[in-house]
């Protein structure tokens, strides 16, 4: 939920059921890919923001269930394309392809650009980690520092997977020319925070 203003800063997460096969989770490190980059492409990228949005870059129309649900739920805010995470002191970059809609400032083919090659550096295989569940396990992340893949191989198949969750509410980042978040639309999330279901 990066189009929050103050971010998930962790998520824990319970399996009670599993399925025999599929089902993983994979994490990918956000501080080891921005490290990965060279350093002349650190320093652009430490000067970037970008707009995340409820819905990504894809406009949501129509009098459906789900355009009404988002748009009485309309969240969007600009973040910097590098957080600097608040304990570690650590750079890490901050975009994906769910919420982020474009980097601010820059013509649209050049953002789509700088977000593919981020995008593309993000998901290396050398900087993520899947994990294997079982009942009973326990997964517990760092939003700040890392992105999560929901698994995407169990949509087509008949099988039962339950997992339950909880998120911490986070705090504003923080880009390295030490500039935090902006809300654009909606507002901060608080432990009362209600999602709007129908209109």
């Amino acid at each position: 939920m990066t189009a929050a203003v103050n971010p998930p800063a962790g998520s824990i997460l319970r399996a009670e059921r599993v399925p025999e096969f599929g089902g993983d989770t994979t994490w990918t490190n956000l501080v080891a890919a921005y490290q990965g980059l060279s350093a002349p492409l650190r320093a652009f990228v430490d000067t970037l923001r970008a707009e995340h949005r409820y819905g990504g870059s894809r406009k949501v129309e129509g009098d459906s269930e789900y355009a009404r649900r988002i748009n009485s739920n309309l969240l969007v805010a600009v973040h910097p394309v590098v957080r600097v995470h608040p304990e570690t002191g650590e750079r890490a970059l901050f975009v994906n392809p769910g919420f982020t809609s474009h980097v601010v400032d820059v013509h649209p083919s050049e953002s789509r650009r700088i977000l593919e090659l981020l995008y593309a550096e993000i998901t290396r295989p050398e900087y993520t980690v899947r994990f294997r569940w079982e009942p009973g396990h326990v997964a517990f992340w760092d939003n700040r520092a890392t992105a999560h893949l929901a698994p995407r191989d169990l949509e087509h198949l008949d099988v039962e997977r339950r997992l339950h969750r909880v998120t911490l509410i986070g705090d504003i980042p923080v880009g390295p020319d030490g500039r935090p978040s902006e809300l654009v639309s909606g507002r901060p999330f608080t432990a009362d925070h209600r999602v709007v279901t129908a209109v």
